[in-house]
Formats: structure tokens, C-alpha cells, sequence
């Protein structure tokens, strides 16, 4: 734990605001609800007297003194792992996260994980909360994922993350043919029946935008191109499960394993063992909290991913060689395959 003492003026023209605007408006450092909480824990004096309400209204022109203290991770073990750093200068990190790797610490995983090996590289670290760590993605998800490595970085990057300015695009698979693109619009929250997963809840969701288009058809199965416009806790997972499309492999929101007649029985057996979601945090966008420039990262789909495609688009092929019609789909709306590659594709 850091701590550091910090001395204000507080401007004349302050009169009747509250103390936690003030303050965040003066330390642009740190973030308005680390601030309020400092002042509920006395940590925060007016001339002296320790002011507990951050809706304290004030006079202007007092001294404003602030016991900072900010967590760190010094209960967390510094470990080798290897990381795959897609950029890092002075203020942030890129990270693209392997399938496996847990991004936290937690029952079940003590040890490492991301943040262990955040530490490792950076020691440095250790004074940013949560070791810069400012959003997530799920163990068994791959992909992009940014880290701050200072607190001001920090703080810019989860405010950008509040108001929905990191741009974060996914690749998936899905089970079943999704014809068209479209957006879900529907809240998210615990399940009220397993409080290990999340559901869709029209009382009590927090809201949760998803926004998908079409990027290729297989015989019972689609792959997707993703947009989130919010970040809740598996939501992608969540909302294409809903819509009735679950990803590949998911064993928390997956429904009953289905293929398409008589797909070779190699094919199958790969599907059958495909023990992770189908889903890569392929792109990333985001302002850069020191420059202010629009930075773009972009990171392919990993191996096993690619290979879930290449056996889909086989299994078309052989479909086609077999000269069978698309009425012994297990599903209803097959459709007439038109090759695409990734490069033909925009961005969203």
C-alpha cells in the first residue's frame, strides 16, 4: 500500500460546490469515486477539521489536505510467465491474453495468472491498483486486453471504458445459422437460479448492448463479428445464448451438442472436444491517456480457432461432394455459401 500526502487550494470560486467535484476537478489523476471514498474514510481535511461528506458544500479558498492511499498488489506473487506484448510505452500496455489464462487471482486460482505475470514484467506495478489491470476477459476467451501502468493512465482508461470509448471487437463461432446481423439490446444479471453464471433479466439486469454481424455461413453453424457497446460479466456469451445461438464450445451457456448429417466422423470428434468458447478479442481501440491520439490494435484468431473454421469450411466441401441437397440440414435455413476472407471485410 502507497500512500502520499497531497495539499490544495481550494479555488475562490468554489463557493457552494461539493467537495468531491472540487477535489476531482483538482487531482485529474484519480478517479471520482476513488476520491469519495477517501473522504468517507476520514482521509480528507477542510482547514484542519476532517470532512467525512462528500457532498459537503464549500466557502472557497480553504486547504483541502488528502492522505492518499492507494492499494497495491503486494499480497500477490510476482511470477515468470510469459506474455505476449502487442505494444507498451510509458503509460500503457497491450496484452494479447492466451486461452487459459485467468486475468485475476481468486478461489480456484491463486496463482498464475495475468496479474502474476504483470508483476513480473513491471514490477513497477505494484503502486497501480489491481497492477493496472482495467477490464478483463473471461479465462478461456483470447485476445486483446489493455493495462495501464500508471494511476493516471488508469484512471483515463476506466473513464473512457465508463462512457463506452474503448472500442472492443470480437470474432466468434456460433451454433446454428444466423442469417443476418443485428444488435441486442437486453440487461444483464446474476441468475437467479445459479448465481455461478449470468442471465438475461428484464428486473434487476444492468444494461448490456451487443452489437453482431454475419460474416460467413457453414452447414449449422456461423461465424460473427462482435461489437460490445457495454462490458458486462460474459456478454457475449450471455446474449447470443439467449438469441439462440450459442457459442462453440461454451460449457456454461452452450445448449445440446448438434452437427450437421453425416459430417465426417473426424469433424465431429473435433467439434465434441472443443472445450472453450469460440471467441478472440481480435480488435481494440482506445485514446491514449498521455497523447490524446486514437491508437487501433488488431490480433488474428489462434490456432485452434482457426482451425474450427477450416474444418467447417471442409465439411461444406465435402458436403458438396457428396452432391447432398440442403434439405438434410439439421437445421431449416441453410444458405448458399459466398467466400469471404477477413481482408474483404471492413472493420466495424
Amino acid at each position: 500500500m502507497s500512500r502520499e500526502t497531497i495539499q490544495i487550494q481550494i479555488p475562490d470560486g468554489a463557493i457552494g460546490q461539493r467537495l468531491d467535484a472540487i477535489l476531482s476537478q483538482q487531482l485529474p489523476d484519480y478517479s471520482r469515486n476513488r476520491i469519495q471514498q477517501w473522504i468517507k474514510d476520514g482521509r480528507v481535511t477542510i482547514d484542519g477539521t476532517v470532512c467525512k461528506k462528500p457532498r459537503q458544500a464549500l466557502l472557497g479558498g480553504e486547504k483541502a489536505e488528502i492522505d492518499a492511499v492507494l492499494e497495491d498488489s503486494t499480497q500477490v506473487e510476482a511470477q515468470q510467465i510469459s506474455l505476449n506484448i502487442v505494444y507498451e510505452d510509458d503509460a500503457i500496455m497491450i496484452i494479447n491474453k492466451p486461452v487459459g489464462l485467468v486475468v485475476h487471482p481468486g478461489a480456484g486460482n491463486p496463482d498464475g495468472t495475468l496479474m502474476n505475470a504483470l508483476l513480473f514484467h513491471n514490477p513497477a506495478l505494484r503502486e497501480v491498483p489491481r497492477a493496472g489491470i482495467v477490464h478483463r476477459l473471461d479465462k478461456d476467451t483470447s485476445g486483446l486486453m489493455v493495462v495501464a501502468k500508471t494511476v493516471g493512465a488508469q484512471t483515463h482508461l476506466v473513464e473512457q471504458l465508463q462512457r463506452h470509448a474503448v472500442e472492443r471487437i470480437y470474432d466468434a463461432v456460433v451454433v446454428g445459422n444466423l442469417n443476418q446481423g443485428g444488435t441486442i439490446d437486453k440487461p444483464i444479471g446474476r441468475s437467479p437460479s445459479d448465481r455461478k453464471k449470468m442471465a438475461v433479466r428484464a428486473a434487476g439486469g444492468k444494461p448490456a448492448v451487443t452489437h453482431y454481424r454475419v460474416l460467413e455461413h457453414f452447414r449449422a453453424h456461423t461465424r460473427i463479428r462482435v461489437k460490445l457497446e457495454t462490458g458486462r460479466t460474459h456478454q457475449i456469451r450471455v446474449h447470443m445464448s439467449n438469441l439462440g445461438y450459442p457459442l462453440v464450445g461454451d460449457p456454461v451457456y452452450g445448449k445440446r451438442f448438434r452437427i450437421p448429417k453425416r459430417m465426417d466422423p473426424e469433424f465431429v470428434e473435433y467439434l465434441r472436444h472443443f472445450h472453450r468458447q469460440a471467441l478472440h478479442a481480435g480488435a481494440l481501440s482506445l485514446t491514449h491517456p498521455v497523447s490524446g491520439k486514437v491508437m487501433k490494435w488488431k490480433a488474428p484468431m489462434p490456432d485452434d480457432m482457426l482451425e474450427l473454421v477450416d474444418i467447417l469450411r471442409e465439411d461444406i466441401e465435402l458436403f458438396h461432394e457428396q452432391q447432398l441437397g440442403y434439405d438434410e440440414y439439421d437445421y431449416d435455413n441453410g444458405v448458399e455459401v459466398e467466400w469471404v476472407t477477413d481482408d474483404d471485410i471492413p472493420d466495424y
